[in-house]
């Protein structure tokens, strides 16, 4: 594999691309730690400090993980490419809904150059609802950042200031989706998806030494890590696994040539879904804690229903129904998001169209029939798998008492694989089309 990378630096027009991404993530890096005007960067800094101290957490750790961190410094930066993947989930879920989005995802590519840009103008009015909500947060950071001890974070909380900071964080947002297009047209993989892999792994080495510092053993130290290489040799295995439906189309006359006669099959992947559930399920999850810290009474005289919520719903010492519901959730979402993504009904009837079908199966309804029984037991194992990784950082919590510092599970190690996966797969196609030996050969 090392030499492989080799080669690829050798070929000019790649070792270019590799160069071009390189270049963009160390700039998305940087823009990350610059502080948002009016905001006292030292003063955000000790917040963090305290909230690590304590064992402090908030429902906005989700978002200051794809962020890399940069949330919760409120950098240009802070919201990330979360606003965008909000978008794109949005209007991936309301092309079922109005016919208009339905008929240009049939339009090819250039329906789909229509859908992207809904998405970009989705993108910015969610970066300035988000940016708006942040900020007030931010005006009262003891809560943000689960630090009783942290006071005044802002110079200036004016409107003037407000609206500014505002301005800088969808700004930032959108030089972020900028940039993730260029490396998708001129770099090498997914710009967005690499660029949430940046995030996500720029967060590792100071969640793994802080394991190391808290309790000072280097045996637990190692253990996480042997853990985590487990986990991930695992989820390669899993996001690798597909069940392979043979399709086969029959011969037919075209004027004078002659088609089909071909053997293919559809690839049905065991996780469909990717880590889209488990960004459901947290999201959903942080709406109790939410609805609890805005009806919480400063003097501790909370309403009975406000301390279970805070009690129950708490990620930093997960109960049962917190497990639960968060499983259940998971489940819930896995089989809406598949259902929604694959139709059967749609794939039969195309390959009714072109005179494809499954052996053993009729043309039409009882092939949709079949491939709805299929996907119904693959993704019953694939939520149960999305659930068992999910729940992983809760599990260390028990163990070693590292939830929020164990990095190798839940969202961040599906998104990791995934990302690198496909990225090592379209460096491996672009070895291949130059007569080179690939990755994963």
């Amino acid at each position: 594999m090392l030499s492989a990378f080799t080669r690829a630096f050798k070929t000019p027009d790649l070792r270019n691309k590799l160069l071009f991404t390189l270049g963009i993530i160390v700039l998305f890096r940087l823009g990350s730690h610059v502080p948002t005007p009016n905001v006292d960067y030292t003063a955000v800094q000790d917040c963090i400090a305290g909230a690590r101290d304590e064992g402090g957490t908030t429902f906005l750790g989700i978002a200051n993980l794809f962020s890399g961190g940069a949330l919760l410094q409120l950098s240009i930066f802070a919201l990330g490419i979360m606003p965008y993947i909000t978008a794109s989930i949005i209007v991936q879920l309301l092309t079922v809904v109005i016919p208009r989005f339905e008929q240009l995802k049939k339009e090819g590519q250039a329906g789909q150059a229509k859908m992207t840009q809904y998405t970009r103008y989705l993108t910015i009015a969610l970066a300035v609802l988000q940016s708006a909500t942040f900020i007030t947060f931010a005006r009262n950071p003891s809560q943000l950042f689960g630090n009783a001890n942290c006071t005044d974070i802002l110079y200036r909380d004016g409107l003037g200031s407000i609206v500014l900071m505002v301005l800088t964080m969808t700004a930032g947002t959108g030089l972020i989706m900028w940039l993730g297009e260029l490396i998708t047209d001129k770099g090498v993989g997914n710009g967005m998806s690499l660029l949430i892999f940046t995030s996500i792994t720029a967060t590792f080495p100071g969640s793994l030494w802080a394991i190391q510092q808290r309790d000072g053993r280097w045996d637990i130290f190692f253990l996480v890590i042997a853990i985590g290489l487990l986990i991930i040799a695992a989820v390669v295995f899993v996001e690798q696994s597909q069940r392979r439906i043979p399709v086969q189309y029959a011969k037919r006359m075209v004027g004078r040539q002659m088609y089909g006669g071909t053997s293919t099959y559809i690839p049905i992947k065991v996780n469909m879904a990717n880590v889209i559930p488990v960004i459901f399920a947290s999201s959903m999850l942080a709406l109790p804690t939410m609805i609890a810290q805005y009806r919480s009474d400063p003097t501790g005289n909370n309403p009975g229903w406000v301390d279970w919520l805070m009690v129950n719903f708490n990620p930093s010492q997960p109960t049962w129904v917190y497990i639960l519901v968060f499983t259940g959730l998971i489940l819930f979402f896995t089989f809406f998001y598949v259902s929604i993504t694959f139709n059967p009904t749609e794939v039969a009837d195309n390959m009714k169209k072109y005179g494809g079908f499954i052996p053993g199966k009729r043309a039409g309804r009882p092939t949709a029939e079949y491939l709805q029984y299929v996907l119904t037991r693959i993704t019953a194992v694939g939520a149960i798998y999305l659930a068992l990784v999910s729940l992983i950082p809760l599990i260390a919590l028990v163990l070693v008492g590292a939830n929020q510092n164990f990095p190798f599970g839940g969202t961040s190690i599906l998104i990791m694989v995934g990302v690198g996966l496909e990225t090592v797969k379209q460096i491996e196609s672009q070895l291949q089309q130059r007569h080179y030996e690939g990755f994963l050969r």
